[in-house]
């Protein structure tokens, strides 16, 4: 898709309790809207637009997925920053930890809803048309329910489903986790009928049918549904879409500005640098910043902010095989800047503009710390900025293959089958398969399962899947698992068991709506 199609304004209806008379003829209401193809077309890309919006992707859900998981943390000086990364959940209503990606998740589903509420009853040319774009508004939908359950779903009725557009005073039903997931799968679903498997010309990168089902199958899996999910995963693997999918050679092509959109690309958020507007924090202006924000937040000192940085462990984790050629797995070298990296793959020496050598990493604000390196505009230019126009891969083929070997050991599947799939993803980077150093992991379907938690870290460090494998694999609700963790991550020290599993619902939300009900230990 050509990165500015987003640049539409968004199509946000706003509602007033009192009743005029007076109609401003400049001013967009659902009267006037929602009339042709076009405003059909321009209402799903506001969808998309939310991907813009600093509490989803661009910025703040990282902080939630990655820097929540024991992969990272923070040492910000701004506090409550720092502490919400800490399980310190202090104010609930803390903006940029909490209540704006809440916020973008509901507002992104309000878009969502006047898309599907209004496009069916415009007249179209092709039919074909009016289906994908109703499929790109329920895949779309499916994919914020999805984040919805997996940040804040618990046991209470603490979420709201809402599936037609808001209208003032609304106080919606509360739902369980169990419950959104189920309606995120009814939605994806719906998005699987409709949209076509792939894309040609500028709408490459649009949601397909692919996309829709491996959510579909993420969601069926932390309901540990394995065998629904399998059958989805099964469709991209080895039914219908399998020529549509396959591993890049180079790995790093998976982070790369010059490579997007390509064959291990399930489902990327298309951003860019084209229309550099001012980066602060005015989410509904008009003319929207289309970069990713991410590296800012996370370079290093003298770079960025650096206000979320990498554990040691994963550093420690990568260099306990060498790879056929007896060096160093290479995802190591596109995963982290580490103190050693000069030395473990010659020739890697940059770090933005700085030289990684033994005197950088002995500086006092260097020293021992590892930095996000996936997603950042390392590899083209020496500073990161709010215009990274780098393609957030939000679900790769590789991802796709190791859940998919999930779920048939889980379902009690071959689990030769399933050691061919994750040799697969190793093999890609030059590793050797699993018998070699983890014959167990080949005969056993726990030890398999055990190390495929590990397999997926060393795959998909940092791309934000961590949180929903710790919460799939149990390692949340028990004191077995939290001990685990609390050797990658001291913040788990705080980890309260049932508290701490989901964030707490935003305090604003949580008063003014008696239908929805606070998080267990809240």
């Amino acid at each position: 898709m050509k990165k500015y199609i987003y640049i539409v304004a968004a199509i946000v209806v706003t509602f007033s309790n009192c009743k005029v008379d007076v109609e401003n003829p400049n001013t967009i209401t659902t009267a006037t809207f929602w009339k042709t193809e076009k405003d059909a077309q321009y209402g799903v890309d506001a969808v998309y637009n939310m991907f813009y919006k600093p509490g989803t992707y661009s910025r703040w859900m990282w902080f939630r997925f990655d820097l929540t998981s024991d992969e990272g943390f923070s040492q910000s000086p701004w506090a409550e920053l720092k502490e919400w990364t800490q399980f310190r959940y202090n104010n609930y209503n803390f903006w940029e930890g909490n209540a704006w990606t809440y916020r973008d998740c509901y507002e992104a589903i309000f878009r969502a809803n006047q898309v599907l509420a209004n496009v069916p009853g415009i007249s179209f040319a092709d039919e074909n048309n009016k289906s994908r774009i109703l499929g790109q508004a329920y895949y779309l939908r499916g994919l914020y329910y999805y984040h919805l359950a997996l940040l804040w779903g618990g046991p209470n009725k603490s979420l709201a489903i809402v599936l037609e557009p808001s209208t003032p005073g609304m106080q919606p039903e509360g739902h369980t986790e169990q419950e959104v997931f189920e309606q995120a799968i009814a939605d994806f679903s719906q998005a699987q009928s409709l949209l076509p498997p792939s894309w040609q010309g500028a709408d490459r990168g649009r949601a397909t049918k692919g996309a829709a089902l491996a959510f579909r199958a993420k969601c069926y899996m932390q309901l540990k549904m394995w065998t629904e999910a399998r059958a989805d995963l099964q469709w991209l693997v080895e039914g219908e879409g399998k020529g549509l999918y396959n591993l890049r050679a180079n790995y790093f092509d998976n982070f790369s500005k010059d490579s997007e959109n390509n064959e291990e690309s399930v489902f990327e958020i298309q951003y860019s640098d084209v229309n550099q507007a001012p980066a602060g924090d005015d989410d509904f202006s008009v003319d929207p910043n289309l970069g990713l924000n991410r590296g800012q937040f996370f370079a290093p000192p003298g770079i960025g902010w650096t206000d979320g940085e990498l554990r040691p462990w994963l550093v420690e984790e990568f260099k306990k095989e060498r790879n056929l050629a007896n060096g160093y797995d290479i995802r190591l070298r596109y995963t982290a800047f580490y103190s050693d990296m000069h030395k473990d793959f010659p020739g890697n020496t940059r770090v933005y503009n700085q030289v990684s050598n033994d005197e950088l990493w002995a500086k006092d604000n260097w020293r021992g710390r590892v930095f996000f390196r996936k997603y950042s505009a390392e590899y083209y230019r020496d500073y990161d900025d709010y215009y990274n126009p780098t393609n957030v891969r939000l679900v790769r083929f590789a991802d796709v293959l190791l859940l998919y070997a999930e779920c048939i050991a889980q379902s009690n599947g071959t689990l030769s089958e399933a050691v061919a799939l994750v040799d697969r993803v190793r093999a890609r980077v030059n590793m050797p398969g699993l018998a070699v150093n983890y014959p167990s992991a080949t005969t056993s379907k726990e030890a398999f399962l055990k190390r495929l938690q590990t397999e997926r870290v060393l795959e998909l460090a940092t791309e934000g899947h961590r949180w929903a494998d710790l919460k799939r694999n149990g390692m949340l609700d028990n004191e077995a698992g939290i001990n685990e963790l609390k050797q990658h991550d001291p913040d788990f020290n705080n980890f309260i068991i049932g508290r701490h599993n989901r964030l707490p619902i935003p305090s604003n939300e949580a008063n003014n709506n008696p239908n929805i009900t606070q998080n267990p230990m809240y």
